[in-house]
């Protein structure tokens, strides 16, 4: 799992949230964090521009109890690595 990804994703949480947050690490659920379903899907859109990927709802659902931030950060990975390279100029 990328630290800096996760940074990232800690920061977009952080702006989306309307309540203060605890501390957050991976381990942190989603659902144990305050937020209504509307700010999950805010949050999850933010995080998907902000990396410019879209995460398939199969890979994550932020509606999954369970649902953890280290989760997010590896589906962000995994998309983030599946992307094709850019195809060389000419």
């Amino acid at each position: 799992m990328s630290t800096s990804t996760f940074d990232d994703v800690v920061s977009i949480l952080r702006v989306q949230a309307r309540n203060p947050l605890p501390e957050l690490s991976p381990q942190s659920q989603l659902q144990g964090l305050g937020l209504d379903s509307l700010e999950l899907m805010e949050f999850v859109f933010a995080v998907e521009d902000r990396f410019k990927i879209r995460i398939p709802e199969e890979r994550l659902d932020p509606r999954q109890l369970e649902l953890t931030l280290g989760d997010m950060v590896q589906a962000i990975d995994g998309e983030l690595a599946a992307r094709p390279a850019h195809p060389a100029p000419g």
